[in-house]
């Protein structure tokens, strides 16, 4: 009896991801084999005339009913690309996506340029710390304090940050928003909180309502009790012209964001859009 390929193995998992409903069969099955494999998605469709051994046949099984059952393909590979670093991931924290690295393009282009002195920023709800590590792997000047107030979601930045050998300069903190700051005074302050209206978590997609941490998700009856928080207290926290930059649903949860810093007398409010062109990221100077 001819022993089973990759190939067999591969056509088996697409069929199943199929039969689940999944758009994106077929490219979930590469990267899940190639993620047990430890090699690209090119490599895989190179290799799939080799024999597939029944351990790693056993483990791709489990690993393709893990995405039957709908959970993101990214939480069982483990881990997750953004911007110029690859972040660790597990139940704890959200995936990040990929709109959020306009977040980071935006928030590093709000910070002064290099020279003079040590630079200081905040992420508020830094989850996976994706943000806290890209922008301090793209500014060797800058120090980060990175916040969340799940002590879970905490541990996991603080690992990614040890892992890419950024712990010196990224200080992860387990509390509400500025709770622990202290006296610090920063440069700039990003976020990316929870914003989806409570009313509309039980129509999200399966990946999202059954897999990720609704604390990451829930922003309150209109999307916007975190964004109303931090828009009010952010600016004690803020060197003079220091900024704070936001990501909001977008549309206009933006729009409306944009008006809350207003209210309150944040200075150069700017709204601008994601990859898609929606308008999504709202900024203002203290």
């Amino acid at each position: 009896m001819t022993a089973a390929t990759l190939a067999d193995q591969l056509d088996a998992a697409t069929t199943a991801l199929e039969a689940a409903g999944l758009p994106t069969a077929r490219v979930d099955a590469e990267w899940l084999l190639a993620g047990l494999l430890g090699v690209g998605r090119v490599a895989v469709r190179l290799g799939l005339g080799q024999a597939a051994p029944a351990a790693l046949a056993e483990r791709y099984a489990h690993a393709v009913s893990r995405r039957v059952r709908r959970e993101p393909l990214q939480r069982i590979l483990g881990w997750e690309e953004f911007h110029c670093v690859r972040v660790r991931l597990t139940d704890a924290v959200l995936v990040p996506r990929p709109e959020t690295e306009a977040l980071v393009e935006w928030a590093l282009s709000l910070l002064p340029p290099p020279g003079g002195r040590r630079l200081l920023a905040i992420d508020v709800g830094t989850g996976s710390g994706c943000i806290a590590c890209a922008l301090a792997a793209e500014r060797s000047d800058l120090d980060v304090v990175a916040v969340d107030v799940s002590p879970a979601a905490a541990a996991v930045a603080r690992e990614n940050a040890r892992a890419m050998g950024l712990a010196a300069r990224i200080r992860v903190l387990a509390a509400d928003l500025f709770d622990g700051i202290g006296e610090l005074r920063a440069d700039l302050i990003v976020s990316n909180p929870p914003y989806l209206p409570s009313a509309l978590m039980p129509e999200l997609p399966p990946e999202v309502r059954f897999h990720e941490p609704r604390l990451a998700l829930d922003g309150g009856s209109d999307g916007l009790a975190v964004i109303r928080r931090l828009a009010s207290a952010a600016r004690r926290y803020l060197r003079p012209a220091g900024a704070l930059v936001v990501e909001t649903a977008g549309g206009a949860q933006a729009s409306a964001a944009a008006a809350l810093l207003g209210e309150v007398g944040w200075d150069q409010v700017t709204v601008r859009a994601d990859l898609a062109g929606i308008d999504r990221f709202v900024a203002g100077r203290a």
